[in-house]
């Protein structure tokens, strides 16, 4: 996603939180202490469906911090890895968890001693959309997805997908070959990340999905499942079927797993490093204590309790261990 676009989306979220927070008389967690007195900077990268959660927070969290200064980018999940783990950036947005085996992610960060923490922050699924026009695509199983999507694919047809469905010309749209979202998807749809034809057209800015779908009755697209939320009055959803009937993505369907191949955890990975500064452990703290009213007003699906429990811990790992030590 553009960084223009994210910022103008988040703002806009982070308004009506403040609004949701006042009417219903509920606080966003403090970071406690006298936290007027921290200062510093936070660098945080990756990716672009994180980085509205990120953003977000940030904007929460400079309320009451002013003085620390919060930047986030977009580089997608890959290249913000790169930048993790080469000392670059204090913290990673991550739509997929960091590569054991890929020589620039985890094996970069070991090389380099760059310790971190993964810590889930929010559930999503991954949408298929289609045209406000297409009537016919309600539900597509996982193996008309495998045989539209797969490397070696030469399906540009609707028709040659379902023998019921109509002879309209078929035009894809989906994530662009850095994003967390293209691996996601390639591996829960072909078997392995990076699996995929390339003939499709392929974009960072998930908003060149919305306008490319909503301009072509036969086009199909995916993106995160909070685009299709804040864009469900120009494209239709299309149920996925993993062979126990056909499911829609929702918050519930995400969360208990129903909604089988595509829902998946996002993630942050602040470094140790950041986590042993009073403003990076303060931020961090903050960011997962208020991320379920963060989540539901940037269109995403919040952590169950238990996943919400194992990510604070998370945070505390460093602490607890001695690794770092809390202010």
């Amino acid at each position: 996603m553009a960084r223009t676009t994210m910022l103008r989306r988040y703002a806009t979220g982070i308004f009506a939180l403040g609004l949701l927070l006042a009417a219903c008389g509920e606080d966003v967690t403090s970071t406690g202490g006298d936290s007027s007195k921290l200062s510093g900077s936070i660098s945080v990268d990756g990716s672009s469906t994180v980085g509205p959660l990120t953003a977000a927070a940030a904007e929460l969290f400079q309320v009451d911090n002013p003085n620390v200064k919060i930047t986030v980018g977009t580089s997608g999940t890959g290249g913000g890895f790169v930048k993790l783990c080469s000392g670059e950036i204090d913290m990673e947005d991550a739509s997929r968890p960091i590569e054991k085996d890929d020589e620039t992610e985890a094996p970069a960060c070991k090389a380099n001693g760059i310790a971190y923490e993964e810590i889930q922050i929010a559930n999503d699924g991954i949408s298929l959309v289609t045209n406000k026009d297409n009537e016919w695509a309600k539900c597509l199983t996982t193996a008309q997805l495998k045989k539209i999507w797969a490397p070696d694919s030469k399906v540009t047809n609707w028709k040659q997908v379902d023998s019921t469905f109509p002879d309209e010309k078929l035009t894809l749209f989906g994530a662009g070959t850095s994003s967390g979202t293209f691996d996601f998807f390639t591996k829960a749809v072909n078997g392995e990340e990076g699996s995929s034809r390339s003939d499709y057209n392929a974009t960072e800015d998930d908003n060149v999905t919305v306008q490319g779908v909503s301009g072509d009755k036969g086009a199909l697209g995916y993106f995160g499942l909070s685009y299709y939320e804040a864009n469900k009055d120009k494209l239709n959803v299309v149920a996925v079927d993993d062979g126990d009937g056909c499911v829609s993505p929702s918050t519930a369907t995400v969360q208990n797993g129903d909604y089988s191949p595509l829902a998946r955890p996002l993630f942050i990975y602040p470094s140790v490093a950041l986590l042993d500064r009073p403003e990076g452990l303060a931020f961090v703290e903050f960011y997962v204590k208020n991320s379920e009213n963060i989540a539901l007003e940037t269109l995403f699906v919040p952590l169950t309790e238990a996943q919400l429990q194992t990510s604070l811990a998370a945070v505390q790992k460093p602490v607890a261990s001695g690794t770092t030590t809390k202010s």
